[in-house]
């Protein structure tokens, strides 16, 4: 059985971004390479502000800030990057 991991992506996802595209295709590629199972889940920015963040945030295996500001809650973005730091979930930035 492949052990299988869940990535959360801070940023808004978008289509017409190519560095999203490439985001999501890079960390897959990754995960083949490490004979991994990914789930990627990106959390848009505005959802920061939800009081269960904090909880929700805490089941993911790593947190990766996602390229292509600016984001729809620059406030939302870095709340996020915080609960990463504080929650010690292993975080990327780019």
């Amino acid at each position: 059985m492949m052990k299988s991991i869940t990535i959360g992506i801070v940023g808004d996802f978008d289509n017409n971004f190519p560095s999203h595209i490439a985001t999501n295709e890079a960390l897959r590629c990754a995960a083949d390479y490490l004979s991994l199972d990914v789930k990627i889940e990106w959390l848009s920015t505005p959802s920061f502000r939800k009081k269960t963040i904090k909880t929700t945030i805490s089941h993911y295996n790593g947190i990766f800030a996602s390229p292509g500001s600016p984001y729809r809650s620059m406030e939302g973005a870095i709340k996020g990057i915080r609960l990463a730091r504080e929650l010690n979930i292993p975080f990327i930035g780019t």
